[in-house]
């Protein structure tokens, strides 16, 4: 009879098998007490490379800059005069610049445009974006900004500076005494690489159910004979044909793969992500999965975020260009769901303020 007493079984010590998750540590990038302290985003070019090869990322940050810019803005004559003369690289526009540059300080923390001025009367002529891999900060031992540099890409050797007030710096989330931005691509990056893996796990899943592995047991130990059924079978596959073979000489089994429903998986890391990068799907387009009271309600929250963008740009251009301008803001929601909720008020709706804590009404 089987022995049931466990008395003396061995028992696996398991402590610290399974690590836990946890967080690095950090400090911040900031002056370090010294004469100059510098920094240049080591991460630009793995940033960049995540922003051009996953499309959601791509369109959510390009979208985010899309309402912050897209229906223009408003100023006195002699700055829209200014405005519309700049050009750039030289096919540009004041507008697209921006957008350029809104979406260069989500992916890589900061962006950057040199300030060309006339000489002789110190207007604004032109907003030349550079590239914010080669550009480097230098702060006092206070973190005040000293200079800029420039960081040749051919030659490390090769650099051109440039006064706090040659430059235009757009920073993204700055935080604490940082001489930097924050990207929106660090913080979301493991949902980002779980999301494309699961999806590429299931692309093989459908594609290997397409045509399931097939076991075939033989008869036959004969090495010619095995390979020319096999290429029989495989042609007989490839051609949705029917292959005919004596009785008890081949059995051919299936081994079908055991499908999970990732698609669930996949639709939960992709709404995951959506929060991380602070852009409602709803806003991407496409309603089929949301009901009308959760999109205004996605709407109405994504109506916070352009609105603080846009006053972070309109501050930045008039502390650092002495530009005047006011961003239009889209179509907002509010009153319409100011007037949703009266229309709930008059057809007897129960209303929050209806039940009050702590009397038992």
């Amino acid at each position: 009879m089987t022995q049931t007493d466990y008395s003396n079984a061995q028992v696996t010590d398991m402590t610290n098998r399974v690590a836990d998750f946890s967080v690095d540590a950090q400090v911040t990038d900031a002056a370090t007490g010294m004469k100059e302290t510098t920094y240049i985003n080591p991460h630009y070019s793995r940033q960049l490379g995540y922003y051009k090869k996953i499309p959601e990322l791509k369109k959510a940050i390009d979208t985010l800059a899309i309402w912050v810019l897209g229906k223009g803005y408003t100023t006195d004559n002699r700055t829209k005069i200014i405005l519309e003369n700049i050009k750039g690289w030289g096919e540009s526009t004041f507008n697209s610049i921006l957008w350029s540059m809104l979406v260069t300080k989500k992916i890589g923390q900061d962006a950057f445009a040199e300030i060309i001025r006339n000489e002789e009367t110190g207007d604004l002529i032109n907003l030349k974006q550079l590239d914010t891999g080669s550009m480097r900060i230098v702060v006092d031992e206070k973190g005040i900004i000293l200079r800029y540099e420039q960081v040749g890409k051919t030659s490390k050797k090769v650099v051109t500076t440039f006064k706090p007030n040659q430059i235009l710096h757009l920073s993204n989330d700055k935080i604490s005494d940082e001489i930097h931005g924050t990207s929106v691509i660090d913080a979301c990056e493991e949902v980002i690489l779980a999301r494309n893996e699961a999806m590429a796990d299931w692309r093989k899943v459908l594609h290997r159910n397409v045509v399931p592995v097939r076991i075939i047991e033989v008869d036959s130990d004969n090495i010619s004979k095995i390979t020319a059924l096999k290429k029989q079978y495989e042609d007989v596959i490839n051609r949705g044909e029917v292959i005919v073979i004596p009785k008890g000489n081949v059995e051919i089994k299936e081994s079908t793969p055991v499908l999970q429903d990732s698609l669930s998986t996949i639709k939960y890391y992709e709404n995951f992500f959506y929060q991380a990068v602070g852009i409602p799907k709803i806003i991407l387009g496409g309603s089929e999965e949301f009901t009308e009271a959760s999109s205004k309600i996605g709407y109405l929250t994504f109506e916070q975020i352009y609105s603080r963008e846009q006053t972070e740009l309109e501050a930045d251009l008039w502390n650092q260009l002495a530009i005047k301008i006011k961003f239009i803001k889209p179509a907002s929601l509010q009153n319409e769901l100011l007037s949703d909720e009266r229309k709930d008020v008059e057809q007897g709706a129960t209303q929050p303020n209806d039940f009050v804590a702590g009397r038992g009404e």
